[in-house]
């Protein structure tokens, strides 16, 4: 069952790659956060309860839930363009992320470690290097983001690989971590939205001291 959702979650990084609209990016967000939770239950049944709480609130509550409704916010309140308005053609995304995933997979199987769990790596890495990618061929700081997120969640996944041995810091870490920069960007992106009037990254040169 872990291997489907990690294959699901790999597959919305592909349907990022063509979407068109910004809530059709928040809506995958929200997808990639139950997708998440799901992962998280299933593969770390063996902590005490109280870090499998944990863990499991920060996925559906803040992952699932509070991020993409901060995010509709912003957009909102900014009256932001809905379309993404990508550099490069949704096919030639669509191209690079499956190549990704591709020299993702390679990798995985090139690499003999016995403690390597190969569908986490494949998934993290490509939600990583398709994040990174995705900030820079989309126009709007909104999108920048959103994208951030998606490395975020392929960092975690990662680190459930090795779940049952991480500690509470560490997930308080990686807690605190979505919250200082997704907040935080959210405030810059309010200030930013009165001085652009759509948000696109090119009007950041307009910013003055």
């Amino acid at each position: 069952m872990t291997n489907i959702l990690l294959i699901v979650f790999t597959i919305s990084l592909l349907y990022f790659a063509i979407a068109n609209r910004l809530m059709t990016y928040v809506k995958i967000l929200t997808l990639q956060g139950v997708i998440l939770f799901g992962v998280a239950f299933i593969e770390l049944r063996e902590l005490n309860l109280l870090n499998l709480i944990f863990i499991l609130l920060e996925t559906i509550i803040v992952k699932a839930l509070a991020i993409p409704m901060f995010m509709r916010y912003v957009i909102k309140k900014n009256n932001i363009t809905r379309e993404a308005e990508p550099f490069v053609p949704n096919f030639v995304s669509l191209i690079l992320v499956t190549i990704i995933i591709i020299v993702t997979f390679i990798i995985s199987n090139v690499i003999n470690d016995p403690h390597l769990h190969k569908i986490y790596f494949v998934t993290a890495l490509s939600a990583l290097f398709s994040g990174l990618y995705f900030i820079s061929s989309r126009k709007k700081i909104i999108t920048h983001v959103i994208c951030y997120v998606v490395i975020e969640n392929g960092v975690f996944i990662l680190s459930l690989a090795v779940g049952n041995e991480m500690p509470l810091l560490i997930n308080l870490g990686v807690l605190l971590d979505v919250f200082v920069s997704v907040f935080l960007l959210g405030i810059f992106i309010n200030k930013v939205g009165d001085v652009t009037s759509d948000g696109d990254v090119a009007e950041l040169s307009k910013l003055k001291d």
